[in-house]
């Protein structure tokens, strides 16, 4: 029967049948292949790893702005593994809406307080995050943004735009220099350590840090003394926040801090925003009690239009730009995407957050 049936197909039948044949199989295979979703679109590097592995069946928020928050529940139902960006909230309710299938979230950022660490502790989630690789560009970034603030270069770029620029004044738009300044750092980690080394050679007299407990090791690469977090207030002409974002440093940078600092210090952020208190920082701006402050990191993000800060001429804000560089975006995506598939093979994963 099948003889006679087989010598009454054409070539275009049996080449028809054998193409569904092909695309059942892959269907079939995608579908037992583990799940991995992409929360944003991300630089190709990562995505490129991804496909290239043949070991995950993706899928993509393929857009630059955030998937909606119920969209994202029903995306997320049944994946294995989570590749998302610090602008998604990983919590209680997301972890329930993904199912008991996943095994890692693997966030592009060195920060992780958008991560509910102790739900993904709790349900055995592995995380990986993307440190080390962001470390110079947002240490270039953290210099580019005191020099603009200190020397208050976006001012001055204003006035010569819009005409203020009449004849040379001896005191106009006048700034304050890093020649033998006294640098504050609060949180001395790779990247304090990165700007410290960066700021060196521009003649700084002494460097000072505030932490959790002394770093030795680190602070012996720049030199840098130990001390309170009061003294390193009342010493420092620049303090660097580079901290991130706990408990214990929510809104650290308050009223309390910026009274007991000079009235010609410049005070830089570019960790996160929660660790300053904006409603302190604004008056201190205001009254004067400080020189000037540049931010690269506020509450919420962005920063409505309308925020007083913004009307301040002494207070620069960037849009969260400190990684912002071709190369290192595209390093952070593609250590992401290896976190990702090294949890799912279960091996050691390049960087992971240990719970």
């Amino acid at each position: 029967m099948w003889g006679r049936l087989r010598s009454g197909l054409t070539k275009a039948h049996v080449s028809e049948f054998r193409t569904w044949a092909k695309l059942e199989t892959m269907q079939r295979v995608m579908q037992e292949l583990p799940r991995v979703y992409v929360t944003r679109r991300v630089p190709p590097a990562g995505m490129k790893i991804l496909k290239q592995s043949g070991m995950c069946h993706i899928e993509q928020w393929d857009s630059d702005d955030p998937v909606p928050r119920q969209e994202l529940f029903k995306r997320v139902s049944g994946i294995d593994g989570l590749f998302c960006v610090l602008t998604e909230k990983i919590d209680a309710e997301l972890l329930d809406a993904a199912g008991p299938k996943l095994k890692v979230v693997s966030t592009m950022s060195v920060g992780y307080d958008h991560l509910s660490l102790d739900e993904l502790r709790k349900r055995g989630i592995r995380v990986g995050y993307t440190p080390d690789v962001l470390t110079n560009a947002v240490a270039e970034l953290t210099i580019s943004l005191l020099l603009a603030t200190s020397r208050r270069i976006v001012e001055a770029a204003d006035e010569a735009k819009n005409g203020g620029w009449g004849t040379w004044r001896t005191m106009w738009l006048c700034g304050y220099e890093l020649s033998h300044s006294t640098v504050g750092i609060l949180g001395l980690g790779r990247i304090g350590v990165a700007i410290a080394e960066r700021l060196k050679p521009f003649g700084v007299r002494k460097f000072i840090y505030t932490d959790a407990g002394p770093r030795p090791e680190l602070a012996n690469k720049v030199e840098a003394e130990y001390v309170s977090l009061d003294i390193l207030a009342k010493e420092s002409d620049f303090l660097i926040v580079c901290c991130a974002l706990t408990a214990e440093t929510q809104e650290i940078c308050n009223s309390s801090m910026f009274s007991k600092m000079k009235n010609t210090a410049i005070f830089i952020n570019t960790s996160r925003g929660g660790v300053v208190n904006q409603d302190d920082l604004y008056k201190a701006l205001s009254s004067g009690q400080i020189a000037g402050a540049g931010l690269d990191v506020t509450v919420p993000e962005p920063l409505p239009t309308s925020h007083p800060l913004f009307k301040l001429k002494n207070c620069t804000i960037l849009p969260h730009i400190a990684s912002a560089t071709y190369s290192t975006r595209n390093a952070m995506s593609a250590l992401a995407a290896n976190n990702v598939l090294a949890a799912l093979k279960d091996e050691a994963m390049p960087k992971e957050l240990k719970l």
